[in-house]
């Protein structure tokens, strides 16, 4: 008896939106990258949308179909949108995980909050350096 979903099975054989995005505009960072699941997320955003997300991960198949999901909702949605995806709606989006795989789609949800709020601090910077040389 498979404990996952179809949907979790194929975002673990096949994940999308894997790697890195050179040059992004907003990186989120969580778990602990020297024991357990560790999540980086990269977002590439124009025009307030999210054009572009990538993703590295360590962890167990859940994890890496949540991430892969994860992408998926997120590209193309404005920052605005893409900061509400929660871990219950990437729940939903893979037809469910087991209980004890929840945490799971917390640390994509995360992940993808991480890195818009990396973004917004890029931005403010940068308005604010370019004010500061004015």
């Amino acid at each position: 008896m498979n404990i996952y979903t179809k949907k979790v099975l194929e975002h673990f054989k096949n994940p999308k939106n894997a790697g890195v995005i050179e040059d992004p505009d907003g990186i989120g960072e969580i778990g602990d990258p020297d024991c357990g699941d560790f999540l980086r997320v990269f977002i590439k955003v124009d025009d307030n949308t999210i054009r572009d997300v990538k993703y590295q991960i360590r962890g167990c198949p859940a994890s890496i179909a949540c991430a892969s999901a994860m992408t998926e909702m997120a590209k193309g949605k404005n920052l605005d949108d893409a900061m509400m995806i929660t871990d219950d709606d990437i729940v939903n989006e893979l037809d469910g995980l087991p209980e004890f795989k929840i945490h799971c789609s917390a640390l994509a949800a995360t992940g993808l909050q991480k890195a818009i709020i990396d973004y917004f601090e890029r931005y403010i910077n940068k308005a604010q350096y370019r004010k500061i040389k004015r």
